[in-house]
């Protein structure tokens, strides 16, 4: 996996320096980078698991590096399958981590968690949210797929236990009228979203894909919070026919979501801090099979880089395998050629931004058929030069 991301580097060093305008101020990495990295956190068997799916990796203000991922104990299936989330610590730059601790233990069928996406608030909380129980196309008010949110307050070392928040985001009893027309709800595995611009810095969200109560038919809201994750509210409709999503605040303050679908990729923009939402489009140029991926910002202009870069982890095939990195040097309009970051069967990846300015990449590969979780770790710093 090394020679792919050297290429990645590369072909991305090329791209930003067409776009690096003169005397241009870049924030200097708080430590030296550590170079290329990889390792297998997780493979089939270990802990006595037979499978490993759904990353998420989220570096904290301290420079803790949170790798949580679903634990599925007995075979690879999504809920309502026994599954735990479990999670480990790196304090050097993912040099080295701790065993697994859990945060959600699975207690056999309809009782396992599964599908994490993390965040950091301002007051430093760690916000985990998850679902759990019966499985999303089966759920309805009465036997539910459940929402939840856990907390740490000690940089994941320690987790509260799971609150349910299910019937706040849909159903009968749903603040938002119009999500009570929904069965089910789940989130998107990988990294929420805190903003940072304007009069809404500080809320966090959490992209939802919802079930309608007829059909098997998924809308994308956003679940939110304006109080460090003490209270939730859900937006206006994002996405219309959506899946799993990210979302990403962009250099003027607007926020982007992106869709799973199934040969290109769903977006739209919310100007009002993610409540309400325009008119929905595709990216044809994101070619990709309906899987989940991530976002990252890695350099922003109003925060003294020399360019704007947003990239985007997909798998690079109407088939899962070939996660790559696709690269936007303007806020999502267009995206460049992807660039290959695992060769192969692989799926979920989530990625982070390291205190030293390196980026880190969790990743779901499966190159013999069970589902193992790897941690790459690459320098920024070569981004920009």
């Amino acid at each position: 996996m090394k020679q792919s991301l050297l290429l990645i580097v590369a072909t991305l060093m090329a791209a930003c320096a067409c776009h690096k305008p003169a005397n241009d101020v870049v924030e200097q990495p708080t430590e030296e980078p550590i170079g290329y990295y990889e390792q297998c956190l997780y493979r089939p068997g270990d802990y006595g698991s037979t499978n490993w799916r759904i990353p998420a990796i989220c570096c904290l203000s301290d420079g803790t590096l949170l790798a949580i991922c679903d634990k599925r104990k007995h075979n690879e299936g999504d809920l309502p399958e026994d599954i735990d989330i479990v999670v480990r610590r790196s304090t050097d730059n993912g040099r080295s981590w701790s065993e697994p601790a859990t945060i959600a233990e699975g207690r056999g069928r309809k009782q396992g968690f599964g599908d994490a996406a993390l965040v950091e608030c301002d007051n430093g909380d760690v916000v985990c949210v998850f679902v759990g129980g019966n499985g999303l196309f089966a759920s309805s008010q009465a036997d539910p797929i459940r929402s939840y949110v856990c907390r740490s307050s000690d940089k994941g070392e320690t987790w509260s236990e799971p609150e349910d928040i299910t019937f706040q985001l849909w159903g009968d009893q749903a603040t938002r009228p119009m999500c009570r027309n929904y069965r089910a709800s789940f989130f998107a595995s990988g990294n929420g979203l805190r903003l940072t611009r304007g009069e809404h810095a500080g809320r966090i969200m959490f992209a939802a894909a919802m079930c309608r109560k007829t059909g098997n038919i998924l809308d994308n809201f956003v679940v939110y919070s304006d109080d460090n994750g003490t209270s939730w509210k859900v937006s206006q409709r994002a996405y219309e026919g959506g899946d799993e999503a990210k979302l990403m605040e962009l250099e003027d303050g607007r926020v982007m979501i992106s869709v799973r679908q199934s040969g290109a990729r769903g977006y739209n923009y919310s100007t009002n801090g993610g409540l309400a939402w325009g008119t929905q489009g595709r990216w044809d140029c994101l070619k990709a099979n309906a899987c989940n991926g991530d976002m990252l910002r890695v350099a922003a202009r109003d925060r003294g880089d020399s360019c704007n870069i947003i990239l985007h982890s997909l798998p690079n095939s109407m088939e899962r395998r070939d996660v790559s990195i696709f690269a936007s040097y303007d806020e999502g309009e267009t995206w460049q050629d992807p660039v290959l970051l695992f060769e192969g069967p692989s799926v979920y990846s989530s990625m982070t931004l390291l205190k030293n300015g390196s980026i880190g990449v969790l990743l779901e590969a499966n190159p013999n058929g069970a589902c193992e979780i790897w941690y790459q770790n690459w320098p920024k710093e070569m981004l920009l030069k």
